[in-house]
């Protein structure tokens, strides 16, 4: 029977740990990936390389299963820390290297060129439409309006139809104006004239006709005594058809004074197959007009740009030829070609060449009926060079990299590029450069030279002898030239003051430095500063190893002069990286100064007078206590840190904290903050004033703060009780009865742990006597604080199963190990 119940728990364990490794559908939707072992996360990959699947589609596989996107995202980061993602792009990385590897170890048929990156630029040949056309943005760029201006004087050209309004002004010896607009039927209706017919007419035509009509009431003008002037006032709508390869064709109503380009913009202008040289104005089934917008582009003509009349038809018709030119031109895009245009003339449209092109052989590609071809087209063949449709054009850039170019750097005085001349020497350069600087290392330089097959090398020359003459070396193409400073060739000297000066610190090292300039060069003697016994320490230069010397510098000590004039009866020369140790005075102190707070006759700051002195002798300098003041309730503040001889233990300490610390200046920080801050020290000021010197009266520090507070009348309830408050002092109260009046103990206070901080810093907590507490006594000023018990936390399922299946499995192993032992 109890093997047949550990194998029943055995099954279990086993079916928990595969239901551990392979999630179910019901579980990924529920899924948090922090939760996922590492075999789930790699069950999830091999699934998803089974589904041919990279990642870049985690998303959508995410998405089929029901995985929130939080969850997808922390799913791709689990992936790339475990290296999985690598596995995953590995058929992507291999395709893409197949199309990347364009003229060797092709695993596609080598006769399909299909997958070559024409244009370099990873992109799809087929995507040519996605591609910028030339002149596209003129129809989306919003400074660019193309309205059409209505505040200009009439167009000569324009012709007077229905709906336009014309103003006649009258004057001379008559005065009268006129506004009449054109009817229907092509007519004005003058007052005491009658109609006069001006629809077609120019607006001087029409003036001829208005004038004449007008003369029939006006005598005078015919004898030049009375003028007429004529001119347009609010002009006609029309109506204009826009059809072809246009983005939105349809009818528009536009003012009659609107050109081809205003109707162009307003529908959008040509879509991707339309063509922007040959956009055709249909005029009574004429065409009066091919409109060109290349010749705006290019040249700013609007020539052809003509007013547009009701019930014309603008037709964009479909490219013929377009090629595309990229590289290093100044208007990379596809442009549209006419019949008699050649490569030279797409140039002249993109702007000509970059400054860095490469002009000798534009690389194209072109489409033929069964594959593509490689086009060659050299600088001499560009201006008669025939374009086909589909023709791409690739401008490459000149190399990077120089004809002449060697280098010169060190210790010269102008370092850098110059060109290389015929027969040029090593001397040859650093003559250019201005000849070598004081501090030049004159025993050893080096070239860097490309060999021919642009493997390095190094070539060592001696200086001295190029400068004198006795070595003559000849410079090739892209020699550089290293001539070495000594300061570059040595370790950085320095000297090193501590103690007693104004800045010690670290000093750069020069010859014939004296003890005396380092002093002044670190400001000068602080006022602690002790003239005698200055120390020096020197590093030990040994060429020889001796077992029995045991030495690790060399130290000598002197006596200065407080002027600094002289040092002993000898003059010190300092060495490089010697250190310099400053003492101080040996019976020179500080102000030490301390702060008296509260109930004292004179309270404020005071100096402390020796090392022995008490807090009994503060009070008595301070005037003694007031009437009023409180003794019992007398705190001491005192700074955590003072210095390391305050305790050993606590600086160790601090040290360990520091050394956590990676920031120097957080380091600084916490050290600050730690010396600024105070601690509360506990003080019984009653038995200190009772006796001078007893074991309560403890010696003062700097820093200290003593606090006397007035009579305290009251206690301070906190923690687990119903109402937290403060309650008079009463004498004859216990602590429970101070707790009864705050409401009692709440039903999470834990009693036992009740403890009473005192005004003076003093802590007592509550006892336990047999199966009773025993309550420290409450006095005036106290806090008394009653925590909570410990929240208990049960069992949760999964730490259940877990429980169990650990059990079983011990069980299992106990059976195995009695059975093999039978």
């Amino acid at each position: 029977m109890l093997r047949k119940l550990l194998l029943v728990q055995l099954f279990l364990f086993i079916g928990l740990c595969v239901m551990a490794q392979v999630p179910s559908p019901a579980q990924i939707r529920q899924v948090n990936v922090d939760n996922l072992s590492d075999d789930q996360i790699r069950h999830i990959v091999a699934e998803m390389k089974q589904n041919n699947m990279t990642m870049a589609d985690i998303d959508s596989y995410a998405e089929q299963k029901g995985v929130p996107p939080a969850e997808a995202e922390k799913l791709k980061s689990r992936i790339m820390m475990m290296g999985l993602d690598k596995t995953l792009d590995k058929k992507k990385n291999s395709e893409t290297f197949q199309q990347d590897n364009q003229y060797s170890g092709r695993s596609f048929n080598d006769s399909d060129t299909s997958r070559v990156d024409l244009f370099r630029q990873g992109s799809d040949p087929s995507d040519v439409k996605r591609k910028k056309i030339f002149g596209a943005d003129l129809f989306s760029n919003k400074n660019l309006t193309f309205e059409p201006n209505l505040r200009i004087p009439t167009p000569s050209n324009y012709r007077l139809a229905a709906n336009d309004q014309i103003m006649i002004d009258v004057y001379g010896y008559s005065e009268v104006q006129y506004k009449l607009t054109v009817t229907e039927e092509g007519y004005i209706r003058i007052p005491n004239v009658g109609p006069v017919y001006v629809n077609g007419l120019t607006m001087e035509e029409a003036k001829t006709r208005i004038t004449k009509q007008l003369s029939a009431i006006y005598s005078t003008i015919s004898t030049g005594k009375t003028f007429v002037q004529t001119s347009l006032g609010d002009i006609r709508s029309i109506r204009v058809l826009m059809i072809g390869e246009i983005q939105r064709p349809g009818t528009y109503t536009l003012p009659s004074l609107a050109s081809v380009a205003n109707a162009l913009y307003v529908s959008g202008g040509p879509d991707d197959n339309g063509s922007f040289r040959s956009i055709q104005v249909i005029r009574n089934g004429q065409v009066i007009s091919t409109f060109d917008l290349y010749d705006f582009l290019t040249k700013g003509d609007l020539s052809n740009n003509i007013i547009l009349q009701d019930q014309d038809i603008v037709k964009v018709n479909p490219y013929k030829t377009r090629v595309e030119l990229i590289g290093e031109v100044k208007r990379p895009a596809i442009f549209e070609a006419k019949d008699n245009e050649t490569l030279q003339s797409i140039i002249d449209y993109a702007g000509g060449y970059t400054d860095g092109s490469f002009k000798d052989n534009i690389t194209g590609y072109r489409i033929n009926n069964k594959e593509r071809e490689v086009i060659n087209v050299m600088a001499d063949q560009i201006a008669t060079f025939k374009l086909k449709s589909g023709d791409q054009f690739f401008v490459d850039s000149i190399l990077n990299r120089f004809s002449n170019r060697v280098t010169i750097s060190g210790a010269v005085f102008h370092p850098g590029n110059y060109g290389l001349e015929q027969g040029m020497t090593i001397l040859d350069l650093i003559k250019k450069a201005d000849g070598v600087r004081e501090e030049a290392s004159l025993n050893r330089g080096i070239i860097r030279r490309l060999q021919e097959d642009f493997t390095p090398a190094i070539i060592s020359f001696n200086v001295q002898d190029v400068i004198n003459g006795k070595s003559v070396i000849a410079i090739k193409k892209e020699d550089s030239v290293i001539v070495f400073s000594k300061r570059d060739l040595r370790q950085q000297f320095s000297v090193a003051i501590g103690g007693e000066v104004n800045r010690p610190g670290l000093f750069p090292y020069a010859d014939s430095m004296r003890l005396e300039d380092l002093v002044l060069l670190a400001g000068g003697l602080k006022d602690a500063a002790s003239v005698k016994h200055v120390e020096l320490s020197r590093r030990i230069r040994k060429g020889d190893f001796n077992n029995k010397d045991s030495s690790k510098a060399i130290i000598k000590q002197f006596d200065i002069s407080a002027d600094l004039n002289s040092i002993s009866d000898e003059q010190i020369l300092l060495e490089p990286f010697d250190e310099i140790v400053i003492r101080k005075l040996p019976g020179y102190s500080e102000q030490a100064n301390i702060l008296v707070d509260g109930e004292v006759v004179y309270p404020g700051q005071y100096t402390i007078v020796n090392k022995g002195e008490h807090i009994s002798d503060l009070i008595a300098r301070a005037g003694g206590l007031k009437a009023e003041a409180f003794p019992e309730g007398a705190v001491l503040l005192r700074k955590t840190y003072i210095n390391s001889a305050d305790s050993a233990l606590l600086d160790s300490k601090l040290s360990l904290f520091y050394s956590k610390l990676e920031d120097s200046s957080s380091v600084a920080s916490v050290r600050s903050m730690m010396e600024r801050k105070y601690q509360l020290l506990g003080i019984n000021l009653a038995d200190i004033l009772k006796k001078h010197g007893s074991k309560y009266d403890i010696l003062l520090e700097e820093g200290d703060v003593l606090k006397i507070p007035k009579r305290l009348q009251t206690v301070q309830l906190l923690g687990e009780i119903y109402f937290p408050k403060k309650i008079r002092y009463d004498n004859s109260y216990a602590f429970r009865d101070y707790i009864r009046g705050a409401g009692g103990f709440t039903s999470s206070a834990l009693k036992r742990r009740s403890y009473i901080v005192y005004p003076n810093g003093d802590v007592k907590s509550t006892r336990k006597i047999f199966f009773f507490n025993k309550y420290p006594k409450v006095k005036p000023g106290a806090e008394v604080y009653v925590p909570s018990k410990r929240e208990k936390k049960g069992i949760t399922g999964q730490e259940l199963v877990g429980l169990s299946t650990g059990i079983a499995s011990i069980a299992l192993i106990i059976v195995t190990i009695l059975t093999r032992t039978k």
